[in-house]
């Protein structure tokens, strides 16, 4: 054998040997729940004459599957049905997490009319804001997951029948943590397309 193949043998052992890089292994594959009842509006939360369009917003949400979001523990299949709507400390990443160690992570926020965690203080305007163009309540676009691009022709009357029937179900106090930006690393689990959370 010459000089130069026992050059190589060290590095055929310490590469040729080692396990193949797989970007998921901080990842664990999930379950997430898909279907999710909308919770019943509230006695003597609507004027009677609103009921049909209260109905309307509760079938829109369960349709939307915003509770998949917006309940905690709905993101990895364990859906806590008391926090329904009232948003999930599991994060989404919105920056792909396979190219950056820390991805950018946003918390779903509590869609209750809470008003200290919810959008109880939101006027009707920037609710309907928020589901058709992806407005927050700082008047900004800062909601990076919302799928607001698909509600965004949705009629006049189905959005004032979500608003309605946002107003109508029971505030729940659940306050999410703040986004965190791309680089730092997340206070809490997260899922990447709703399939993988972080470990």
């Amino acid at each position: 054998m010459k000089k130069g193949q026992f050059l190589l043998l060290p590095w055929l052992l310490i590469f040729g040997c080692a396990a193949p890089y797989d970007p998921l292994g901080d990842y664990e594959a999930l379950d997430a729940t898909t279907i999710l009842d909308a919770p019943k509006p509230e006695p003597g939360s609507y004027a009677p004459a609103n009921r049909g369009q209260v109905e309307r917003g509760e079938y829109l949400v369960e349709l939307l599957g915003c509770g998949v979001c917006h309940t905690e523990g709905a993101l990895n299949g364990n859906a806590l049905t008391e926090l329904s709507l009232a948003g999930s400390k599991i994060g989404i990443a919105y920056t792909n997490p396979l190219e950056h160690r820390y991805p950018g992570v946003v918390y779903p926020p509590n869609i209750t009319p809470d008003a200290e965690t919810g959008i109880g203080s939101w006027s009707d305007q920037q609710i309907a804001d928020a589901i058709r163009s992806g407005i927050g309540d700082h008047g900004d676009r800062t909601i990076s997951v919302m799928p607001w691009q698909g509600y965004a022709g949705i009629s006049d009357e189905d959005l004032a029948a979500l608003v309605s029937y946002l107003r109508s179900i029971k505030p729940v106090r659940n306050r999410t943590p703040d986004a965190v930006p791309p680089g730092t690393q997340a206070p809490r689990p997260y899922v990447h397309f709703g399939i993988y959370r972080s470990r």
